[in-house]
């Protein structure tokens, strides 16, 4: 007697294919969202470390590190104390108050070696930053 051939009545044996498929489809699009969201958006900038040192008295040194994705002609700066993507001939020529680096109502000046520059509060609390 020859065998019969097997037919399946299970309702469920045709959608596992698709399950399969939906399954790795979803698994495509958290990686490339993962991917997207890992990249930077043109012109923006992010703290990656911020590190501080209070260990002097009446003296706090810190230390922050900045990821950014500048556009032709910028490159990474600071503009209202937050990291920024600024004309990259500020950089070149060491005109560091051209960045606008301080905050509202603060006064710029640079240092005299042009090293960095100096944020002067109005109560006269004076912040300075420099460049290496």
């Amino acid at each position: 007697m020859a065998p019969s051939p097997r037919t399946s009545s299970r309702q469920d044996a045709t959608t596992l294919p698709s399950m399969s498929s939906t399954f790795w489809a979803f698994m495509i699009l958290a990686s490339l969202l993962i991917a997207y969201c890992s990249q930077l958006a043109a012109g923006t900038c992010e703290i990656v470390t911020l590190d501080r040192d209070s260990s002097q008295p009446r003296r706090t040194i810190a230390r922050q590190t900045a990821r950014c994705a500048c556009r032709k002609g910028q490159i990474a700066g600071t503009t209202r104390a937050r990291p920024a993507c600024v004309d990259a001939r500020i950089i070149r020529t060491k005109q560091w108050c051209d960045m606008s680096p301080c905050l509202e109502g603060e006064g710029c000046d640079l240092l005299i070696n042009r090293s960095g520059w100096t944020c002067t509060q109005p109560g006269g609390r004076i912040k300075t930053t420099t460049v290496s």
